[in-house]
């Protein structure tokens, strides 16, 4: 049988490429600490798990969902985004989509916009979901890097200004993945500034929203005013609520861009097990406690990993929010070949820079989703391996 041409064109996934080498060593005897995904190990919180039993005993919920969200999902994710972000305006019937998750909407996004030859502006590194979408479509990727001395953040000033005026979306992601950045509002306002002047979907991933430290918050790109005018975001309940599994999530903003994402879906999927938006509704009505209690023990653990990693010579701050540690490899090392030495030496998985990006070349990714005890040990068998940042 012959496969289509374009996968020729689409990397592996970085993340099955380290589960088949994780279970290859499992399998073979190799203790593994995995510190590559960011999949949260705590379980969900009590009061979803309790909505889910409570909606799988109600027969109304074995029926097939509205495509787009059941209406009391939609409005409580309207709600939320109120009351979390203070953005008042949006109409769950036009500017509210569930969502499988983020990936599968990010995706679905590409389908309704990006059509052969078109541009899709995307970060350096980034989630590979934006470069891989992109491409499935006939789509050309550019490439915005992110770079430590603009703290990670595109620099909108040296994108060309054809590929500019090519360009269908472009996409953000803030608190972001991989590398822990945090945005201020007045650099959305650039983006909102710049999509409007060139007339591109400004999509913002914010998967971390509520996964952050300090006493800090997180801001939505829908707080600018005018940003419906251009821009949708998308929300995943995965990480803040320990989700993963579940599958959940939504995105709003600019209705006629949810309004050809509803399109795709209703073509392609047949939404949300209702139970589970039910469980979602609970979830958004969570206490400031118990969502403090999920971001408090990565915060404990992102203590024990800044000392570690100072005490064997890197010079790292703690990031903001998210799951991850952005660290930098040895010089004498590529990403790939400083990950394989981890693995080799020490039995530790941990994600190379360059699977999300050449931009990512010279760093690795550290997800912070074991146990406290487990990321000590890494940090023990690195002393004991004698590797360090020189």
């Amino acid at each position: 049988m012959q496969l289509a041409k374009r996968l020729e064109k689409i990397p592996h996934y970085l993340f099955a490429q380290i589960d088949r080498k994780e279970a290859e060593l499992i399998s073979s005897g190799v203790d593994i600490i995995n510190l590559a995904k960011g999949d949260p190990d705590k379980p969900t919180l009590e009061r979803v798990v309790r909505a889910m039993h409570s909606a799988l005993n109600d027969s109304s919920t074995h029926a097939y969902p509205p495509y787009q969200g059941t209406k009391d999902f939609r409005e409580a994710a309207a709600w939320w985004m109120k009351h979390r972000f203070g953005v008042e305006d949006l109409d769950p019937n036009k500017e509210i989509i569930s969502s499988i998750g983020s990936k599968e909407a990010i995706h679905n996004l590409f389908l309704a916009f990006v059509e052969e030859g078109d541009y899709a502006l995307i970060p350096d590194p980034g989630y590979p979901v934006y470069r891989t979408s992109t491409i499935f479509v006939g789509g050309e990727p550019y490439a915005m890097p992110l770079k430590a001395e603009n703290n990670f953040l595109p620099d909108l000033t040296s994108i060309p200004e054809d590929i500019s005026r090519k360009s269908k979306l472009l996409w953000v992601n803030y608190p972001n993945n991989p590398t822990g950045a945090i945005a201020t509002l007045e650099f959305f306002e650039e983006l909102v500034t710049f999509c409007k002047e060139y007339d591109i979907l400004l999509c913002h991933d914010h998967a971390y929203s509520e996964i952050a430290y300090d006493n800090y918050k997180p801001p939505s790109i829908l707080q600018i005013p005018g940003a419906k005018d251009i821009a949708i975001e998308f929300h995943s309940l995965s990480k803040s609520y320990n989700m993963a599994g579940w599958r959940i999530g939504f995105v709003a903003g600019n209705a006629q861009a949810i309004g050809a994402l509803k399109q795709v879906k209703s073509n392609i999927d047949s939404g949300v097990f209702r139970a589970i938006q039910a469980s979602a509704i609970a979830a958004f009505s969570s206490s400031e406690e118990e969502l403090k209690s999920v971001s408090s023990v990565y915060q404990k653990r992102r203590e024990i990993l800044v000392r570690g990693l100072r005490a064997l010579g890197w010079s790292i701050e703690a990031p903001k929010a998210t799951l991850y540690f952005w660290v930098p490899v040895p010089q004498r090392y590529s990403s790939t070949e400083f990950v394989t030495l981890l693995l080799d030496k020490c039995g530790i998985i941990v994600a190379p820079g360059i699977g999300y990006g050449e931009s990512g070349e010279g760093f690795f990714r550290i997800a912070l989703t074991l146990p406290e005890e487990r990321i000590q040990e890494a940090l023990e068998r690195m002393r004991e391996a004698g590797i360090r940042y020189a």
